[in-house]
């Protein structure tokens, strides 16, 4: 018997209690000192345990046979596959790489391509490769950029088209936009199966106005608010993504006091997320003003137990420990955290596949072509395909790799050459932090 190689162990931040987690066994505890003294002899072999705490511990998998262990993951493994072979596809595309913003942190002009301009023919082409090549899955399109929803007629009939197409297929809608000019655009899109919109804000009008402007300088705050409050209107949901970095990360508790008095968290057609601005490409002149994952969580952590309204326009994941808070178990083991090829690809108006929104653009990651013909690099697709950590080496031997899934594919390739590298989560410090904000006051 051997203590398992997927325990999850350690001590809660701020706390005298730790937790035991196992995904593999999908178990997870809270421990007090002198239980946690116990498993830290079990971990170390030390024979001095008595027998029922073993038992226990057997009982929830925590302490188990080595061989057995063995089948429990590959039989959840082959769970994994079959599982994921019926995930939806979110089917990402591109209509252009303008933009009329000027941000202070974007990347995407470096290698956007500039041929062309979209045409029904190309839409027309972009569904019928989709609906043949994902025959008989379940998928969505979200509409990407660049700014998709660019104010000119041209790009307005491009829109309702692709919407018309949408419709004839029964496939839902999302969009991505910067939010400047939605208000213009929904009559157009609600005429869609939309299932969402996501709309940046980095916090409240000052502070939003220096970092996301149009090209020019003109403040975009007011539009972009009335943007959002002519989806909830209409009934289509909003998905509210705040870009922080240590430049407006204090303006959160502010802006989540914003949301909550516009009535915006009350509205089922509400929801939000916090992205980590971090260096990519040219973009940051400034790298020492940006999170990494762990510093990003640690600084909400504070901020949150100092303002805890922040937790209705807000809840960090915290990796999995939001999911066990709110569902009462743990979710699945996760074999794979990057989605490229299997339930998400990307596509754009230049007629190019790729193997996700992190690829897409860069002409060395294109994976084939839907337009003007159909082909496919089938050896860089199945790289994609096969990432998962049974095929990274640095996984193997890792008891976070169910937690962490091998991370992003496309920055483990980005770093190393490879797509079989993994690209590591700070799993054990997120679930210190989660433990922290959703448990302890409970156990304690």
């Amino acid at each position: 018997m051997i203590f398992s190689k997927h325990n999850i162990f350690s001590k809660i931040k701020d706390s005298e209690n730790f937790f035991i987690v196992n995904l593999l066994t999908g178990n997870a505890d809270i421990v007090n000192s002198t239980d946690a003294e116990k498993i830290n002899k079990i971990r170390t072999n030390h024979p001095d345990i008595d027998d029922n705490f073993l038992k226990e511990l057997t009982e929830k998998g925590y302490w188990v046979d080595e061989k057995e262990e063995t089948k429990l993951y590959q039989s959840k493994y082959l769970d994994f596959i079959d599982s994921r072979d019926d995930d939806e596809i979110q089917l990402f595309f591109v209509p252009n790489y303008s933009c009329n913003f000027a941000c202070s942190y974007c990347y995407q002009d470096e290698y956007a391509p500039t041929k062309g301009n979209l045409t029904n023919e190309i839409i027309d082409s972009f569904f019928k490769y989709i609906q043949t090549e994902f025959a008989g899955r379940k998928k969505y399109i979200t509409v990407f950029g660049g700014e998709p929803l660019l104010n000119s007629p041209k790009q307005k009939e491009l829109i309702s088209y692709f919407i018309d197409q949408a419709n004839a297929a029964k496939l839902d809608v999302s969009f991505v936009t910067n939010g400047y000019t939605l208000s213009d655009y929904i009559d157009i899109i609600k005429q869609g199966r939309v299932r969402e919109v996501q709309i940046t804000l980095d916090g409240t009008a000052n502070v939003h106005d220096s970092r996301r402007f149009l090209k020019g300088g003109t403040a975009t705050f007011d539009r972009i608010v009335e943007g959002i409050d002519a989806c909830i209107d209409n009934k289509l949901t909003v998905n509210l993504r705040m870009v922080v970095d240590k430049e407006n990360i204090d303006n959160l508790p502010e802006f989540a006091r914003f949301a909550i008095d516009k009535g915006w968290t009350k509205s089922p057609y509400f929801k939000t997320q916090i992205g980590r601005n971090y260096e990519l490409h040219h973009c940051q002149s400034a790298p020492n003003k940006l999170f990494n994952r762990i510093s990003l969580y640690e600084e909400l952590y504070k901020i949150i137990n100092q303002h805890p309204h922040i937790i209705e326009f807000y809840k960090p994941a915290y990796s999995i420990s939001k999911f066990l808070f709110e569902n009462g178990s743990l979710p699945d083991p996760l074999f794979d955290s990057c989605p490229a090829c299997k339930s998400e690809w990307a596509f754009d108006y230049t007629g190019q596949i790729y193997s996700c929104t992190a690829t897409v653009g860069k002409s060395d990651e294109s994976l084939g072509t839907f337009y003007p013909e159909v082909s496919r690099k089938e050896d860089m697709i199945s790289a994609w395909e096969n990432r998962d950590v049974t095929s990274i080496s640095e996984c193997n031997t890792c008891n976070m790799q169910l937690a962490c899934g091998g991370g992003c594919g496309s920055i483990a390739k980005n770093r190393t050459g490879s797509v079989y590298s993994s690209d590591c989560r700070p799993i054990k410090e997120l679930l210190e932090l989660g433990f922290a904000s959703y448990f302890e006051k409970e156990f304690s």
